[in-house]
């Protein structure tokens, strides 16, 4: 027979292609699905897919039928893994069909701040059709060759993230999150030493009990005043007030976030009242999601229910 597959979160995928799941299984899509329906949908579901949907214990336990959740993003914090174990329902994510478009939006995000490529727009825009002079420097600007990169984090991201930065004259440094030693082409060194030296910090670690409120205002203020940050990782790793008095002060010079610790951002956050909005460089949670990452990541779903099913896990197998 052929599973049950539910999508709850389908407009995740910003309205890609589904064709080579839906040919999976019995196939039901959502495009939102809030807490309180997930029960509803999922009842008579053999495989769950979701990018963001939550799933606690209680959760797991009321639907006796699940077998396996597809999580359609790489990380799995909204997921009770240990609860999933515990009964017996698998759960895989997708590794690494991000890792170039990330690494793109991190390089991006730095380039931008440092050559203020916001405020120079607008100039140019609005101000510089009729200037008497050629040349307008109303912003200093920095390059990014020659300077010190660090990164938190030296995952798959991280790594790509390095050679990048090393390609553009970068010398790089990392801190582990983990606390897992590993020989490395690149020098590790305490946190507070790497935001002590570097030029340009991008944070590319899971959210966990060891990393969530790591960039707080006693870390922000080890930084170089012409220090930027840049976060394309989760949201609760940088305390977002911290950060927003730190820009106003001077402490650091730019952050580029693409993460929120609420997604969507609340309208009363503090970064959205920073005093001068060209030191700080905003997207909508994001850097993961051109067109050719999410194919990759389409097709991560489909190979994991193909494989899932190819176990005979319950019976079930995936039609051709």
């Amino acid at each position: 027979m052929k599973p049950n597959i539910v999508f709850l979160d389908q407009y995740s995928l910003g309205g890609a292609d589904l064709s080579a799941i839906r040919s999976l299984g019995n196939y039901t899509g959502y495009e939102t699905t809030q807490r309180g329906e997930i029960l509803d949908r999922c009842r008579e579901a053999d495989i769950v897919i979701a990018n963001k949907v939550p799933f606690d214990r209680q959760t797991m336990q009321a639907l006796p039928r699940l077998r396996l959740i597809c999580v359609a993003a790489t990380g799995m914090n909204q997921i009770d893994l240990q609860a999933a174990e515990e009964l017996g329902i698998e759960v895989r994510n997708a590794v690494g069909y991000s890792t170039h478009a990330v690494t793109e939006t991190t390089i991006g995000a730095a380039i931008g701040l440092l050559r203020q490529i916001g405020y120079y727009d607008r100039f140019v825009k609005n101000e510089y059709a009729g200037s008497e002079r050629q040349f307008h420097f109303g912003r200093t600007t920095w390059q990014l060759h020659g300077k010190t990169w660090g990164i938190i984090g030296l995952g798959n991201i991280g790594h790509a993230v390095a050679r990048v930065a090393e390609a553009l004259g970068c010398r790089v440094v990392y801190t582990s999150v983990s606390g897992v030693v590993r020989q490395e082409p690149y020098p590790a060194v305490p946190l507070a030493e790497l935001l002590r030296t570097s030029d340009v910090v991008s944070i590319h670690a899971p959210l966990t009990p060891r990393t969530r409120g790591l960039i707080g205002a006693a870390e922000l203020a080890q930084m170089k005043p012409s220090a930027i940050l840049v976060n394309v990782a989760r949201g609760g790793i940088v305390d977002e007030k911290a950060l927003a008095e730190a820009l106003d002060a001077g402490t650091i010079a730019g952050a580029g976030l693409d993460v929120f610790v609420n997604e969507p951002i609340e309208p009363g956050n503090p970064l959205l009242a920073v005093r001068e909005p060209d030191r700080l460089l905003l997207s909508p949670h994001n850097a993961w999601s051109p067109v050719e990452a999410v194919e990759v990541l389409i097709g991560c779903i489909v190979e994991n229910i193909r494989t899932f099913c190819a176990q005979g896990n319950q019976s079930l197998f995936c039609a051709d």
